[in-house]
């Protein structure tokens, strides 16, 4: 690896190197072998996510004429394009090499995924009834020479680009070249799973069925002969959003996702065995430029499919199932409310159950006591209970306002899907704010008791979703402090009047103040380093790209701060660089769960600060979104915090150093192994 040659280290670079730490997860042999093949799933679909978003915002500024240095950490955007196309080459081919070990290796395992070549004779069978049952009443053929506009191929669709060879003229022996497309059908499993056979399990994939039923496709053309190779295009992901007063939020939305379908292309995948004619005849059709990655690939695209590679029964080859463990004290069972009006409560999934939110917000549905529930939404389960239960709040009565983001990345459609239907049974929505994304998690319900009007709610670091609550690890602290809960309600104020700027005490929220605050902290530690005194910053966060927050973080470093930094994905910063930051280390975990919380720990002289929050150390988290970050007060709650900080810090079986190499080399030490994901199940264990 090069050595950085500026003080930041360029997002989309350490983004990549972040994946390639996803792709490390594949190639791990301790990591079981089915969840190696999924790890493969998820790298490739985070590769599609980065190219839709983060390589089409570079491709913009190269396409606007300007260099783009002031923002890509001292890049030139040309240049950086070029960069990312070559590693992307590089780590593709790497997980070309993984997926053939990995295949191997399950041959050992009586596991075979078998191409359309080798299948015997009772599976060319079950093949062919297969595909005429259930393949090609899905399929989609596009004949492509007689087009006199070549088609707007899918984003990230897989597609078999099909070359015919046939003879016109018998006697002269003429030949004409015929190109069709085939996309490859989304609605069937990209996995057929062919029948058992002596305790083997036979695999075959679905491009592969359709290739073994070509001539059933094409036989109105009489070929010599015929050949399939796969291609994927990746689009540009911006939503472009209208001005069109006339228009609703919703419909503005619904329009700028309808378009994201026809987006400018920015990534060519191919097959490298394709034949040169039918690669240019295909670029030439495209468009495809000189600022688009073109990628040349395996037999097979769209990799993201192997994160739902079939189990086959084989447990033995998956990752054991935790049963999400109730918070200790705080029982499901009687009245939520009644227990945390005593004491705060911290759930930490999915080492806890995703349950108490469900439980607090039925319970507020159905309690004649609770007058309004107040929440956020940015992403929410495919069949949501958080939404159910909103919804029966209203039908008792309960005035139940959602403030949903319709532009959460890739989840637009199902939230405008989610947005209409609680507008339709009476919920109050609101749309946020002009300009700014909101981004935090947050919940307040008003319950009239007998000493009067009681507040109680949660702040949570990740979505109400119960299905990424199974795999995003994150905290949720459940509350009753009034003066937390009454900040909250300002939040929820400004998303309904927007020109006014709330003060806030306790909370700390973007766009107004989460940048300054961080820095009061920052500041108050090295005053206490200076003055000979112990200081200590401990963080832990999805991603780090703000230079003005990393160069805050270099002057704690000079002044002798200890740093402790945890990122899971993009860290801008350099660490351990001598005169601007030896004193902070920094590292990232990747393993069974995704690292999801935010969490931030300031010495103060001995009276710890400690904060959860919404919001990473990202320009857009700090200037261009709502988030809310909350003060810790419990001092068991404060403990329990600093304790899985702690487990986290302290892996050397899971966690990367991060260098001025960007080598993702593994923490070694001569400690006990500690992984930390499985050390925290252990310890919320014990604590029952």
């Amino acid at each position: 690896m090069i050595k950085t040659k500026n003080q930041y280290i360029n997002r989309e670079i350490s983004w990549l190197w972040f994946n390639e730490r996803v792709l490390q997860e594949s190639a791990d042999i301790n990591v079981p072998l089915i969840e190696r093949l999924r790890f493969l799933g998820i790298f490739s679909n985070n590769l599609d996510e980065f190219f839709k978003v983060r390589y089409a915002t570079v491709k913009r500024i190269v396409e606007a004429g300007k260099k783009g240095k002031s923002v890509l950490g001292g890049e030139i955007a040309k240049d950086l394009l070029e960069q990312i196309t070559k590693i992307v080459i590089d780590q593709q081919a790497k997980s070309v090499e993984i997926l053939k070990h990995i295949q191997g290796e399950l041959e050992g395992q009586n596991i075979f995924i078998i191409k359309e070549s080798q299948l015997n004779d009772d599976q060319r069978d079950f093949v062919k009834d297969y595909f005429v049952k259930k393949v090609r009443p899905q399929l989609m053929t596009i004949i492509l020479n007689d087009l006199t506009e070549f088609p707007t191929l899918k984003d990230t669709a897989a597609y078999l680009a099909v070359k015919m060879i046939i003879i016109n003229d018998q006697e002269t022996e003429e030949k004409e070249k015929r190109y069709a497309l085939i996309e490859i059908p989304k609605g069937i499993d990209r996995f057929v799973v062919l029948p058992k056979k002596d305790d083997k399990n036979y695999i075959i994939i679905l491009d592969d069925v359709i290739r073994y039923c070509l001539r059933g496709i094409f036989t109105m053309f009489d070929y010599e002969s015929i050949s399939a190779h796969m291609i994927k295009i990746t689009r540009d992901a911006e939503l472009d959003i209208d001005n069109d007063l006339s228009k609703s939020f919703i419909e503005k939305i619904s329009s700028s996702v309808e378009h994201r379908k026809v987006g400018d292309p920015v990534r060519f995948v191919y097959d490298k065995s394709i034949g040169k004619d039918t690669l240019n005849y295909l670029k030439e059709k495209m468009n495809v430029e000189d600022t688009d990655s073109v990628i040349p690939g395996g037999r097979y695209h769209n990799r993201r499919d192997y994160m739902g590679f079939p189990s086959l029964g084989r447990q033995d080859l998956l990752y054991n199932k935790i049963e999400g463990l109730p918070v200790k004290g705080f029982s499901l069972e009687g009245s939520l409310f009644e227990q945390i009006a005593k004491k705060d409560y911290l759930q930490y999934t999915p080492y806890h159950t995703f349950s108490y939110i469900i439980r607090f917000l039925r319970e507020a549905a159905l309690d004649p006591k609770v007058k309004s529930i107040k929440i956020t939404v940015y992403r929410l389960a495919s069949n949501s209970q958080v939404a159910a239960s909103l919804i029966n709040a209203v039908k008792n009565g309960k005035q139940v306002t959602v403030q949903i983001e319709l532009q959460a990345r890739f989840d637009e459609q199902a939230n405008i899907e989610y947005a209409e239907q609680l507008q339709a049974e009476g919920v109050n929505l609101i749309f946020g704010v002009p300009g700014l994304k909101v981004h935090t998690k947050i919940c307040v319900i008003e319950r009239e008791e007998e000493a009067g009007l009681k507040r109680y709610g949660f702040i949570s670091t990740g979505n109400f979703s119960e299905t990424t609550a199974r795999i995003y690890t994150d905290y949720t602290l459940f509350t009753a402090h009034d003066s937390i809960l009454k900040e909250l309600n300002k939040v929820f104020d400004f998303f309904e009047t927007t020109y006014k700027i709330n003060k806030y005490k306790h909370l700390i929220v973007s766009p107004h103040y989460t940048k300054s605050v961080f820095r009061k902290l920052i500041d108050t530690e090295i005053e206490n380093a200076l003055a000979g005194k112990e200081a200590f910053i401990k963080i832990k966060m999805n991603s780090f790209t703000s230079y003005k927050m990393i160069d805050k973080l270099y002057e704690a470093s000079r002044a002798g701060v200890k740093i402790q930094l945890i990122i899971r994905g993009i860290c801008c910063l350099v660490p351990g660089v001598k005169g601007m930051s030896e004193n902070i280390e920094a590292i990232s975990i990747v393993d069974k769960f995704l690292e999801h919380p935010r969490i931030f720990i300031f010495g103060n002289d001995g009276d710890t600060k400690m904060y959860i929050s919404s919001a990473d150390w990202m320009t857009r988290n700090l200037d261009y979104r709502v988030e809310v970050g909350c003060p810790i007060y419990d001092k068991d709650v404060k403990q329990e915090l600093l304790d899985t900080f702690e487990m986290s810090w302290n892996d050397n079986i899971k966690a990367r150093i991060f260098n001025e190499e960007q080598d993702n080399s593994y923490r070694k030490n001569n400690k006990i192994g500690l992984r930390s994901q499985f050390a925290m199940y252990d310890y919320y264990k014990q604590k029952l």
